[in-house]
């Protein structure tokens, strides 16, 4: 406080936006420092105007910080490319040499105004060429963007040649420079590359289960769940020896299932290999497609299936093509009724003594081991 209360304190004068900018305590120094230009004559050094204030007048007009806090708040606004800066640290210096970051006009001293411009054009000024960012704003990009220190420091070379080239003025560099890593960190997700980090491949566990997606579509594709589980080791097995599992894991194993689904089912329709007549047989559309193109009654074949089944399955014999038995079968019986037809027309609807070519007086082996048909 002042010593006699008959003269009030020098109120401090801020900007808010100023404030909002390059933070509190750095507004209320620099356009503390500002006002100094009103009353004391600086030197003009390299374009730039320079004062040199005491500590101590520091300390007194601004009672309320001591020497390590306007160290703290002076080193900032250099960080922000807001001042330059000569003197050392003010807690070991008796005086604070510095300058505003705005170049003075070329043939004109640094004039003395009774009102200083608006604080955020004072403020502005070129990149330094030694410029960082500070603590804070490292710390800031690790915990609200997880973007590490080190990826945040390998942007700092490219972001200053990129603006020194430019020669813009800025008061908010340290603002710039978060946009600019962000945006590099974004660009780096989204491509998946890294130039930092290299990642190893992750091994197929052996646990690993192909999706419920895809077991739907692979069952509603025709193939057995017991197919599906009994391939999905020797999957694991093929991508474990590769080193890496794809990215697109269980498309590859609907695709692999597919592919192993086509040969097994193939294998078993051309099979050379003998087998029992099961208890659900049925003839391939091929076989309908041959009675089709012969004129036979497609209902009159379908009709002979089921006494087909009985009796192959009673006799436990094992052929290599049910297909041709079943066709030679049906255009057997198919031949027997046509001339039995025909032997009816001819004798009047009447039934000889000799009629004995009828099935009913033959047995089922007697007409499948009968190729008469056939000459």
């Amino acid at each position: 406080m002042s010593d006699s209360s008959l003269v009030p304190e020098r109120q401090l004068v801020f900007s808010p936006g100023l404030a909002a900018t390059i933070g509190l305590e750095e507004a209320i120094l620099l356009q503390h420092l500002q006002q100094l230009f009103e009353h004391r004559e600086p030197q003009l050094r390299d374009n730039f105007a320079w004062l040199s204030i005491e500590r101590e007048y520091l300390l007194t007009s601004l009672p309320f910080w001591n020497a390590v806090d306007l160290h703290r708040i002076t080193r900032s606004l250099v960080d922000k490319g807001v001042m330059l800066m000569e003197s050392p640290p003010l807690h070991s210096s008796e005086k604070l040499v510095f300058a505003l970051n705005e170049p003075v006009r070329a043939n004109q001293p640094a004039p003395v105004q009774e009102s200083p411009p608006p604080p955020t054009r004072r403020s502005a000024g070129l990149l330094p060429v030694h410029w960082s960012p500070s603590e804070d704003l490292l710390q800031l990009l690790a915990l609200n963007h997880n973007i590490p220190r080190q990826f945040a420091l390998d942007q700092l070379e490219d972001f200053i040649f990129y603006w020194r080239e430019r020669g813009e003025t800025s008061h908010a560099w340290e603002n710039k420079f978060r946009q600019h890593v962000t945006n590099n960190w974004r660009r780096q997700q989204q491509t998946r590359t890294s130039d930092f980090e290299v990642r190893q491949p992750t091994p197929l566990d052996n646990n690993w289960r192909p999706s419920m997606d895809a077991m739907e579509i692979m069952q509603r594709g025709g193939v057995a769940t017991d197919f599906i589980e009994q391939a999905i080791p020797e999957f694991i097995l093929y991508w474990r020896e590769r080193g890496a599992a794809p990215k697109e894991l269980n498309s590859k194993f609907i695709q692999h299932i597919r592919i192993q689904w086509a040969r097994y089912t193939s294998s078993l329709e051309h099979s050379t290999e003998p087998r029992r007549i099961v208890d659900h047989w049925q003839p391939s559309a091929d076989v309908y497609d041959i009675l089709r193109m012969s004129h036979i009654d497609l209902d009159f074949a379908r009709e002979l299936l089921p006494e087909f089944i009985v009796y192959w399955k009673d006799s436990n014999q094992a052929h290599t093509s049910w297909n041709s038995k079943f066709l030679q079968h049906v255009k057997y019986h198919w031949a027997k009724r046509h001339q039995l037809q025909q032997t009816d027309t001819s004798h009047g609807g009447q039934q000889g003594t000799h009629s004995t070519g009828r099935t009913r007086d033959r047995s089922l082996e007697d007409d499948l081991t009968d190729t008469s048909w056939a000459s």
